[in-house]
């Protein structure tokens, strides 16, 4: 993703701060991915893999899940140390969240904070909406407009526009 000069004199400061914090708090991230668990080796990978490649520290239960750990109890902490979740809507979440699980709690515990931001790849925001009403309401993007690799710097580049929380 390329800015603008004038693009890059208003995120910098932003991206700075980022980086700063990221260095004294070891344990919090820029962001949270939430995801349903059929997508781990798929798009949530893919998706992940860009954000860090555009600067972002993300929490992502395929890297930050020890071996043996609890995983509600991880992904709680995951939750609480994250400034912004990102929710990768795909077909699998949808039935995810339909049934209740793990993906469905923490989208409640997202849609709570009103930081979140949905990243729709294969569904609409009609699809969405049918299951999610709440989370349809919000800003998202969608990659039937833009790649996966561009719709990550551009979430990238918000998180890190956000002030500390």
């Amino acid at each position: 993703m390329a800015y603008t000069s004038t693009e890059w004199r208003t995120v910098e400061p932003f991206t700075r701060k980022a980086s700063e914090q990221a260095q004294a708090h070891p344990e919090r991230r820029d962001l949270f991915l939430c995801h349903a668990w059929d997508d781990r080796e798929g798009s949530a990978k893919e998706l992940h893999g860009y954000l860090k490649a555009n600067g972002a520290s993300v929490w992502f239960s395929e890297e930050d899940l020890p071996l043996g750990s609890l995983m509600i109890r991880e992904i709680d902490k995951g939750l609480r140390n994250s400034r912004v979740g990102i929710v990768l809507v795909t077909p699998a979440l949808l039935k995810s969240i339909e049934a209740e699980g793990v993906a469905e709690k923490e989208l409640a515990v997202l849609l709570s904070s009103r930081r979140v931001i949905p990243v729709l790849h294969g569904v609409t925001f009609n699809d969405l909406n049918d299951v999610s009403p709440m989370l349809a309401s919000h800003a998202g993007l969608s990659t039937k407009d833009s790649s996966l690799d561009n719709v990550a710097a551009k979430v990238a580049a918000a998180a890190a526009a956000l002030p500390e929380a």
